[in-house]
């Protein structure tokens, strides 16, 4: 019998330890989780798409990953029940000198095998009457979800094959056949890290040096009161500037009903820092002196700058909404809450512009999952589990 042990109780870990067991149903797998119930993090405040996979290299990880993963979702969801809704999306060009972007936009999506659509500025009111637009494009194949459930039912699912979900167990310690916990300590064959937020630091208590360091960006939502709901039909995103791995303030009808706006991209203060307020004063120091980030930081100053500008201005927030939507004003707004995303970065400072996965000995790290990794966990679960290392 192997003994598995996945760090990470996020949407990621909770499905690759499911499909160990659905693979390997005689051996023991165990998920460490340091909070008090699983998807706290990522997971717990992630946008609630399901991308279709426009935006990444055709071949790429995330590419492949993401197309068969919003297929997958879909099939997981309408089996156990979790609500969903395919409502397709809207990417706008609000002015002529985004439409070279949108074109390029459009071909990446067609080099992944993606239903997408040029539309005109009046065909793209058919699906939004109120955007703001001079060309759009539309993506059939996107939808929404709400993460949260899909691992509630991924962590029940794997308790009912069998599986260990061990809450309030924080990794303090990993020796060759043992992960040191707050609860104990957990012999493991073989180690899976998906610690998202902090996977780099699981890496090197592991004895792995990883190629790029987790840097954590925060990003802010507001929410159109109920009563502004209706301006809405379903997702509108705006250009996205490939120098970047954000993708702007975009306008997302939630499964409930609500919509969201945003979100904008700030450093966080901390590797969990969901407000100008969550400050962890070691990790920040770690985070502001790496030389990757400064390199980032000198090339994209100006960028950097109005992200900040945006997180502390409600006016040039709502500014950024009503580039979309002009009928959208400050007052329409309410805040609704922060996510922060686990960006890995290069100490040239470049951004790890896809998952990044690393195996050694009889260990595998994943380095660089943020979006769209929710869309894909299925698939990025059956992707790490079919290619494991064998315990000696």
């Amino acid at each position: 019998m192997t003994r598995y042990v996945v760090i990470g109780g996020g949407i990621v870990g909770l499905a690759v330890a499911r499909q160990l067991l659905l693979d390997h149903p005689d051996d023991q797998v165990t998920v460490l989780e340091k909070e008090d119930r699983p998807g706290r993090h990522q997971t717990g405040h992630n946008s609630g798409v399901i991308h279709a996979g426009v935006y990444y290299k055709a071949g790429s990880l995330k590419a492949t990953l993401c197309k068969a993963g919003a297929a997958s979702m879909v099939e997981f969801c309408t089996e156990h029940a979790v609500p969903f809704k395919i409502t397709g999306k809207l990417i706008v060009a609000t002015d002529e000198s985004q439409l070279g972007r949108l074109r390029d936009l459009q071909q990446r999506a067609l080099d992944n095998g993606l239903p997408v659509r040029m539309l005109s500025r009046h065909e793209a009111k058919e699906f939004e009457p109120h955007v703001s637009c001079v060309a759009a494009m539309h993506v059939a194949s996107t939808g929404i979800v709400d993460y949260g459930q899909v691992t509630t039912v991924l962590a029940r699912l794997f308790g009912e094959l069998g599986g260990d979900l061990r809450l309030g167990a924080k990794v303090t310690g990993i020796a060759d056949d043992v992960v040191e916990t707050t609860a104990g300590d957990f012999p493991a064959d073989v180690l899976i890290n998906c610690a998202g937020l902090y996977a780099d630091k699981i890496a090197i208590l592991a004895g792995v040096r990883p190629p790029a360091r987790i840097v954590p960006f925060r990003g802010e939502y507001a929410q159109l009161r109920a009563d502004r709901t209706d301006l809405v039909k379903g997702l509108i995103y705006p250009v996205p500037d490939p120098r970047f791995p954000f993708l702007g303030v975009h306008l997302t009808k939630m499964i409930d009903g609500s919509v969201h706006a945003g979100p904008n991209a700030v450093l966080a203060l901390a590797r969990e820092g969901y407000s100008w307020r969550d400050v962890n004063v070691k990790e920040f120091a770690a985070t502001a002196t790496y030389p990757g980030l400064l390199r980032l930081a000198r090339r994209n100053l100006r960028y950097g700058l109005s992200e900040m500008a945006r997180s502390l201005s409600a006016r040039r927030f709502a500014e950024s909404v009503a580039e979309l939507m002009p009928e959208i004003t400050q007052a329409d707004l309410e805040p609704g809450g922060a996510g922060v995303r686990a960006q890995a970065i290069k100490p040239d400072g470049s951004l790890v512009d896809d998952f990044l996965i690393v195996r050694t000995g009889r260990q595998v790290h994943v380095l660089n999952a943020p979006s769209p990794a929710a869309t894909s966990s299925l698939e990025i679960a059956k992707h790490i589990v079919a290619d494991l290392p064998i315990p000696s």
